[in-house]
């Protein structure tokens, strides 16, 4: 194949349309699906994309015999496209937020341990107080929700606070206290609490790689120059269940993710002692130059009163 001329020094012109066939293209693998997807012609959208390669100098795909796959330098645009769609959709949405009131689509990522424990009465609160507010949420573990929202694809954040400091604007959100869930017959399940100590020596089934549970016992158990055997790791709480009832291991779970998925007879939640078992969650958010109307108030209503939202096990 003849290598692409080199334009770098050309000012580099594409439309809406090329970037979301661009998107598109990346994410279903062909050129004529993704051509489909936004309604064009396969010959104008196979025509689109070799004339934004053209532009760049460089080939943004490999073509495969059954498809087309991102070269290194596509994966690294498709990041910058996907923030000017986005940005494209924030500037929509506060055109039609001074048109017709508080109204627009805000893209909110969320670790799995919120989703399940907060967010759904969250969000119905914000559906009521702004109707007019589509909620796009995105499941993740709490370090793919900071990278999310640090490359502007999201425009709010919510991830678990021991992964560290984030540069965008952060309010706190939430606590929660994390307890071990054992299989009926496994040696710490009659225990009336457990400390870390107790914990390490046995098989845990940790969560998919940057779960903040996962990275904060791998951190721990460091600190105290002590093994930590998690021979299986998993990218759900209903995954890890389903292993803690085979006795495949035991597992940390939020207590009311506990509550839900592992209430059964063949379970049992053994409270932990120390702090490191209280979990409080931030809120980030894009800077506010870079938000909608709808996506500040959707802060402003996640965000506050924090009063509501102490420790599930606080009144014990």
């Amino acid at each position: 194949m003849s290598s692409l001329p080199d334009l770098s020094s050309e000012r580099v012109h594409f439309d809406l349309t090329t970037l979301r066939l661009f998107e598109a293209t990346a994410e279903l693998g062909a050129v004529t699906k993704a051509a489909e997807r936004i309604h064009l012609a396969p010959a104008a959208a196979s025509r689109r994309i070799q004339e934004f390669e053209a532009q760049f100098g460089i080939a943004l795909f490999d073509r495969l015999p059954h498809g087309m796959a991102l070269t290194d330098a596509g994966r690294t645009l498709l990041a910058h496209v996907r923030s000017m769609i986005h940005s494209v959709a924030r500037m929509q949405d506060d055109a039609n937020a001074f048109r017709q009131g508080n109204m627009g689509v805000v893209r909110v990522a969320a670790c799995t341990s919120v989703v399940l424990q907060f967010l759904a009465k969250d969000i119905r609160h914000c559906n009521a107080l702004y109707p007019g507010i589509k909620i796009d949420l995105i499941e993740l573990n709490s370090q793919g929700v900071l990278e999310t929202v640090t490359r502007g694809v999201a425009d709010i954040g919510i991830y678990e606070s021991t992964l560290g400091g984030s540069v965008l604007p952060s309010v706190p959100y939430r606590e929660d206290r994390l307890v071990l869930v054992t299989p009926r017959t496994h040696p710490l399940a009659h225990y009336d609490s457990v400390t870390l100590d107790d914990i390490l020596p046995h098989n845990v089934i940790g969560l998919s790689e940057g779960a903040a549970i996962s990275l904060m016992l791998g951190r721990l158990a460091s600190e105290t120059n002590r093994m930590l055997h998690m021979r299986i790791m998993v990218r759900s709480f209903h995954s890890m269940a389903a292993m803690i009832a085979e006795e495949i291991g035991i597992g940390l779970m939020p207590t009311a993710v506990a509550a839900l998925l592992a209430g059964g007879e063949q379970f049992r939640s053994v409270p932990i002692n120390g702090e490191w078992a209280t979990r409080r969650f931030v809120l980030c958010h894009q800077p506010d130059i870079a938000m909608s109307s709808a996506a500040k108030s959707l802060v402003e209503a996640l965000s506050s009163p924090v009063s509501q939202n102490a420790n599930p096990d606080s009144s014990k």
